[in-house]
């Protein structure tokens, strides 16, 4: 019973998500360590417990930095996304200009001292939702003022998701539908809505004319709309999905980790389905999408604007990234190179889903924490009875 008391006051807010994650967390360990086995023997000699080890750190702190960031009121967010969003334009241009190039573009930057790639766009992704959250959550009064309340939204999103796609045109394009669907629940105008995709699309055309992914960009979509020729990573990835059946060939015993680029990354769900077949296939997307309902529920019970804006927002971007990453394995969107959050192997993008999960908690522990503590609050009705009561004696 003392244990169960003390997991519950540990792990606080929604339970249904805390388990979700867990469950993720034990299918990332499993997968990864079977979809590095071919890197391993390239790069380490054969040491395949080195990505394991890895990984498993690089997991156990993203939950450390998930559970620290569920114990911070949501509140505080709001003041500090604007200062985030400030130091996200000059950080992008920085990687553009200067970055790391990985697969034909300067996404990350190395931090000096510790030799670490920090991908910029993460931190940018993160400060843009909370605070277009922020400025809806204030705007309401004043919603239908395109000056006040819209403008300022169409510009931040403008100049985060352009920087972003500068060198990384699918999570701008990811992003910047997040930030319409927080603009839609945050009750703006259909023409205005209109007005911002407009300017969205001409955003996104200059900057995939001046950035680093044009060439990449439009080949994708020819060789996606081209029905006779399939692309090398879209072919591996079929033959991982049509071998794998309905229960799969067994953990461990994938084929295509040996052929499919980036197997442990863009595209493990290729190695889950091949592994575990239709019925782990399945498994993942109903857990992907029971996160989605739960932060709609956290967004739905939240009672101030920000908090259910903030939650709605992380909770799409994610679960909608990770739909991308299964289309893209099965052949419904041309390839992206999004990883699945939570999933795949990496470090940034490791830390930010589990900043972004903790902040869905924060917001649901708020809101639990404020329904419990008015269902022991006896009513005023009640007290002024035990005084009149009290008095007589």
């Amino acid at each position: 019973m003392e244990i169960n008391t003390i997991s519950k006051k540990i792990f606080t807010g929604d339970k249904i998500i805390w388990g979700v994650v867990f469950l993720l967390v034990i299918i990332s360990v499993l997968v990864v360590y079977s979809a590095t086995g071919a890197i391993a023997f390239k790069r380490m000699d054969g040491n395949t417990e080195y990505y394991l080890f890895k990984h498993g750190v690089l997991l156990f702190m993203s939950l450390i930095i998930m559970w620290v960031c569920h114990r911070i009121d949501y509140r505080y967010y709001s003041r500090l996304s604007r200062l985030a969003l400030l130091i996200s334009v000059p950080l992008l241009i920085l990687t553009w200009l200067f970055g790391t190039t990985i697969n034909e573009a300067s996404r990350v930057i190395t931090i000096p001292f510790i030799n670490q790639s920090f991908q910029t766009s993460d931190f940018a992704t993160l400060a843009l939702i909370a605070n277009v959250a922020s400025m809806l959550s204030k705007r309401q009064q004043s919603i239908r003022e395109f000056q006040r309340s819209t403008l300022p939204i169409i510009f931040w999103s403008g100049i985060i998701c352009g920087l972003i796609a500068l060198s990384n045109f699918s999570s701008a394009v990811l992003l910047f539908a997040t930030c319409l669907l927080i603009m839609f629940i945050g009750r703006v105008p259909v023409r205005y809505l209109v007005m911002t995709i407009i300017i969205g699309a001409v955003v996104g055309m200059v900057a995939l004319k001046l950035g680093q992914r044009s060439g990449t960009a439009v080949s994708r979509m020819k060789a996606f709309f081209d029905t006779e020729q399939v692309t090398f990573q879209e072919e591996q990835s079929y033959i991982a999905v049509a071998t794998g059946g309905f229960a799969g060939k067994g953990v461990g015993n994938s084929q295509q980790r040996n052929f499919l680029p980036h197997p442990y990354s863009d595209f493990i769900y290729a190695i889950i389905i091949e592994e575990y077949g239709l019925i782990g296939g399945v498994v993942v997307l109903g857990l992907y999408l029971i996160l989605l309902y739960r932060g709609m529920v956290a967004m739905a019970k939240s009672e101030r604007a920000f908090g259910g804006l903030l939650s709605a927002g992380l909770s799409f971007s994610l679960v909608v990234q990770a739909l991308v990453h299964m289309g893209v394995v099965v052949g419904l969107v041309p390839v992206t190179g999004l990883p699945l959050p939570l999933l795949s192997m990496g470090g940034t993008s490791l830390f930010f889903t589990g900043i972004s999960l903790g902040i869905i908690l924060s917001v649901s522990r708020g809101e639990l924490e404020k329904t419990e503590k008015e269902a022991i609050t006896p009513p005023q009705t009640g007290n002024n009875y035990r005084r009149i009561v009290h008095t007589i004696e």
